[in-house]
This record gives C-alpha cells, structure tokens and sequence, in this order.
C-alpha cells in the first residue's frame, strides 16, 4: 500500500508539474493568438469605380512602446513588459503580415537622458523585439522620451536618433500611390530654434511639392512653380505623428480604450500633451491630410478636425501603461482607407488565469494529500480485521 501511496504521489507531481507548464505556456505564448486571430485587415466600402489599379496597401500603426532604460527601469519591470511586447508583435506579424509599420514615437522611456552606452543596449532591445521580415518596411517617429521635450531636445540627441532609424524630421513615405507624410512633431514648437526652424522650412518645401502634385498643372504660372519640385502621387497624404493635433481635452473620446473618466476632463496643454493651435493649424493648411494618426496620451481617442479631417490617437502598445493595449491595422488605396483596432489580451486576464490556476491546483494537491494521509490507517484497519477473523 505504501509503494503504491508513493506511485500516485510520483504521478501527482508530475501532473501539476505539466499542468503548471501548460498554464505558463498558453500565458505567455498561447494567448497572443486567440486575441489576434480576432483581428482581420479592414476591407474599404464598396463604390463607384474609383480608377485605383493598385491593391490596398497595408499597414500596421502601433505607439508608445516606452521601453525601460537602465535608469528609472526595474529588471522584472523590463524583462516582463518587453516579453509581452515581443510575442504580440511577433504573433501580429506571423498572422497578419502587413506591408508597413509604423510606430508612432516614444520607443524608449529614456531616450532623452540615456548615456551612449545605455542607448545602444536600448537599441539592441528594440531590433530584437520588433525584428521583422524582410518584406516588411518599419518607420520609426520621433517622440518626446525619445529625443527630449522640447526644452531638452538637443541636436546630438535628433541626429542620433535618426542614424539609427534612418529617420528625418519631415519626410514622404510613398507606396502603390499612397503618401504617408512622417513628422517630428516635436520639434513644432514655433519659437524659430534652429531645430524647429529647419523642421518648418522642409515641412513647407514638401507642402509645396505635395501640392504640386496633387493639384492640376494646366495653368503656365502653375507649371513653372512646380517644374523642378519633386513629384509625389497625385493623393493627400496620411499624416503620422507622436503628438496630437491640438483639441482642449479627451472629453469628447469614448471607447473602451479611451482615457479613464478621472483624466478626461483634464484641461490639455499646449505644446505639452498636443501641438499647439498655431502648429496644428499649420499642418492642416499646408497639407491637408484625408487622415491624421498620433499617439503619445496613451488612450484611444476619434477626434474631426476642420474640413472633416479625422485624427486617431493610438493607445500605447505597453501593458506598463495601460491594461488592454492595441493597435491599428489600416487598408490604404489611392482614394480611400478603412481603419481596425486590435485589442491584445488584458494583463487583467493573464494575471486571472495564472492565479486560477494555482489554486486549482492547489487544492488538487491538497485533496490528494489529505487521501495519502488516510491510507495508512486503513491499512492498519484492514490487517486488524483479518487478525480478529
């Protein structure tokens, strides 16, 4: 009886050990894919014929990814949130495939302070958790935590960033007819600091080329405006930002993933949590965008600018910031686009499950204890029976 008490406390153990595998398995692997199985690329209304020849393009737009440095980072802070932010981004890509994507500044927490050593073990982080296919362009903005507020934006800071990614302030990213106009919003400050002035002077010279190509050149004074600009496709473009365009607060945002009451009235400030009236009037007028996609508020938020021109704040993709992170997916053609949001697994959910589990398991190992400790003196029982008869 014993021999056999001690098999079935073997085969216990190797049960919750393979119960307690399985658990931590579907945590941290599993559960990215039922979430992103849900999310599918939008497809775009049906209409008259609208002359595009090129299929959709498309792109997925993510923001505020807050990687932690070695200052203000706990390492079981870090090693946690980056996990997350690697299995949903490589299960994204694995599933979906986008031809594009876009994360909308605020890469690293501390971008704007960290040593040279330290940014480049940042870095190293970065390529490994976003690491992509080959057939898959990545764009990285520039945001606040990146490169500093305004106030603590240097030009070494800007320059490094930009070798690294690759990246200018003001640039087009042109595909299958379809501008995506990337912005170093901030640098839109509009105090003429060398930085901000010569971000404005190339946001104009491509506002101009941009019109140009937009606009019919049938005039002559039209044609000689525009003879040596540059040519882009004959569309307005998506604007894509860290900062929103300015608006007075969230109070108008709705959603699950929008900011939590306490916080939506807040008054914003200017040239702060958005752009200030000035700039945001600026880039309106000079290019007007059929789109505009930012991020840095951490919430979700659908806001109509003048002329009916939408603007999307992208939540932060970081369960360090918000419970229910997501992005955007997006279906791009010369004439219209389509927009859809994918919600990852609530942290909430995770942390459910794994404490579920373990006091299931709990009491299984305790009911099954409680057993083993009653055979023997059934033993005993039995064997004193048999001796009686």
């Amino acid at each position: 009886m014993f021999g056999l008490g001690g098999k079935c406390k073997c085969s216990l153990a190797l049960s919750l050990v393979l119960s307690a595998i399985c658990v931590f398995l579907f945590c941290e692997f599993g559960i990215y894919f039922p979430a992103i199985l849900r999310c599918s690329w939008p497809r775009m209304k049906p209409n008259e014929p609208s002359g595009d020849s090129n299929p959709p393009v498309r792109a997925l737009f993510l923001s505020d990814t807050h990687l932690l440095g070695a200052i203000r980072g706990h390492w079981f802070d870090k090693l946690r949130r980056e996990w997350q932010m690697e299995r949903a981004f490589q299960t994204a890509m694995w599933l979906l495939r986008p031809e594009m994507v876009f994360i909308l500044g605020d890469v690293f927490d501390e971008g704007k302070w960290s040593s040279p050593k330290d940014w480049e073990d940042d870095v190293r982080r970065f390529k490994q958790i976003f690491r992509h296919p080959s057939d898959t362009e990545l764009f990285v903005l520039i945001g606040n935590h990146d490169i500093g507020f305004h106030h603590e934006m240097t030009l070494y800071k800007l320059e490094r960033f930009e070798k690294e990614f690759n990246e200018t302030s003001a640039h087009v990213v042109t595909k299958r007819g379809v501008n995506f106009l990337l912005v170093n919003s901030v640098a839109l400050h509009g105090d003429h600091c060398r930085i901000c002035q010569s971000v404005e002077n190339e946001l104009y010279s491509l506002s101009q080329a941009l019109n140009c190509s937009v606009q019919s050149l049938q005039s002559a004074i039209m044609k000689h405006h525009c003879k040596e600009m540059q040519t882009y496709a004959s569309t307005p473009p998506i604007l894509l930002q860290h900062y929103p365009l300015y608006r007075a607060s969230d109070a108008e945002c709705s959603g699950v993933d929008a900011a939590p009451p306490n916080e939506r009235y807040k008054r914003f400030h200017e040239r702060y949590d958005v752009l200030s009236q000035d700039a945001s009037k600026m880039l309106l007028w000079w290019f007007q965008p059929r789109l505009i996609l930012s991020g840095h508020t951490h919430s979700g938020c659908e806001v109509l600018h003048e002329n009916h021109i939408p603007e999307i704040s992208v939540p932060s993709f970081s369960w360090r910031n918000r419970n229910n992170p997501s992005f955007i997916l997006g279906s791009f053609s010369e004439s219209d686009y389509a927009l859809s949001k994918c919600f990852l697994p609530e942290e909430s959910s995770v942390i459910a499950v794994y404490c579920g589990s373990a006091v299931a398991l709990a009491l299984i190992t305790l009911g099954h204890l409680s057993l083993f400790r009653g055979l023997p003196h059934s033993a005993h029982v039995l064997l004193g029976k048999q001796k009686a008869i």
